[in-house]
């Protein structure tokens, strides 16, 4: 999967116009606040999914500006495709191949890609929902089905949590509460599954990839944690989800929402046996993340038949030559985004080209004797 040409029209700082780039290595380089970042946010929005940066639509339109428009052509599945996308009204417009679509979700598996973000360091040091959403997210993009199931799991839940809060001053509703159990059950328990056999998916090489980043120093392994009981050795049914939330109805009643659940779900980060989230340092912090991003690749590439496209922003900050040759070599037969300051900090690379970002100017680099030269 490689991008072929990017354009856009009033997205954030960045200016109109084409951007073409290589299909290998990709280094935007420039100032801070330049537009490094808005470009790959507006590339990543083609996977489907949200801004990464947790804003809301009508943030990424340009000030002064009532809608921006994206336009993306890439090669997957063996063939050239065209995407378009328009944010206008706290709405999207997508077309796919001139073909206009119900909503945005229909991106979903037709362009994948996987980001590193500095955001994404809150992966083991911020709350659950934190690796919640990085489960959801990876497993929307591989599995059409999930975001499906997923956008009716969080209907119903807020449907059922509403209900929650009405049946003490109306007491007759509470015979259409197990309408909603029911519902719950089949999507939750779901969505359990699915999170739990992506985990043994990606769970071994996770280690594999610590492993190496950490140069053999440190073991990290990685379990999900339910917030329902059930035997772990077995798959989680939906007989078991309505038990198990039927049980706990006295006191969903009296809180007014839905305790146990996957929007209650957590992952658990150890290394060497010890929790991260507790005792990880900043380093141990940032290995694990992009181990987990590098096994993440992995398995979109095995479970979508062609690798996805990386985008990696400021990655290599704080990582020391070693970490930063472990994480360069595994990114090799991909297309790859990669922002920095200053590119001598890789100029070790091979094959790509790189790209000043000024301004919200793209332009191809123009080589000097202190800028690393690559090779096309």
């Amino acid at each position: 999967m490689k991008i072929l040409q990017f354009s856009c029209q009033h997205f954030r700082n960045l200016k109109a116009g084409n951007f073409s780039p290589h299909p290998c290595m990709n280094v935007l380089y420039g100032q801070n606040a330049q537009g490094k970042t808005n470009l790959l946010e507006a590339m990543w929005l083609f996977t489907g999914g949200h801004s990464f940066r947790g804003v809301k639509d009508s943030d990424l339109i340009e000030f002064a500006s009532s809608s921006c428009t994206l336009d993306l052509q890439f090669f997957a599945q063996e063939r050239e495709q065209a995407a378009s996308l328009c944010v206008a009204n706290g709405k999207r417009q997508v077309s796919i191949n001139g073909i206009a679509q119900r909503s945005a979700v229909s991106l979903v598996g037709t362009f994948c890609a996987v980001l590193f973000s500095p955001e994404h360091l809150a992966f083991v040091k911020g709350g659950p929902s934190q690796r919640r959403a990085f489960l959801d997210t990876a497993l929307c993009q591989s599995r059409p089905a999930y975001a499906r199931q997923f956008a009716l799991y969080q209907r119903t839940l807020q449907q059922r949590n509403s209900l929650l809060k009405d049946i003490p001053r109306h007491p007759e509703l509470l015979d259409t509460l197990d309408i909603w159990d029911h519902k719950l059950s089949l999507y939750g328990s779901y969505l359990i599954r699915q999170r739990q056999e992506y985990l043994s998916l990606i769970a071994q090489p996770v280690q594999e990839m610590y492993h190496g980043i950490s140069r053999g120093r440190e073991q990290l392994s990685v379990s999900y944690l339910s917030s329902m009981r059930h035997d772990p050795e077995k798959p989680f049914s939906e007989a078991d989800f309505y038990q198990a939330i039927v049980s706990a109805r006295n006191s969903d009643l009296a809180f007014g929402y839905t305790a146990a659940g996957p929007h209650r779900d957590d992952l658990d980060l150890r290394v060497d046996g010890i929790s991260a989230r507790l005792f990880g340092s900043q380093g141990q912090q940032r290995s694990i993340v992009l181990a987990v991003k590098l096994a993440e690749a992995q398995a979109l590439e095995q479970l979508c038949g062609e690798p996805p496209v990386i985008f990696l922003d400021d990655v290599l900050s704080e990582l020391d030559a070693g970490r930063q040759d472990f994480l360069l070599n595994h990114l090799k037969n991909r297309q790859v985004f990669l922002t920095c300051c200053d590119p001598n900090s890789i100029q070790n690379l091979g094959h790509g080209s790189s790209f000043h970002v000024q301004a919200g100017v793209i332009s191809p680099a123009i080589p000097e004797p202190d800028l690393p030269t690559y090779k096309v």
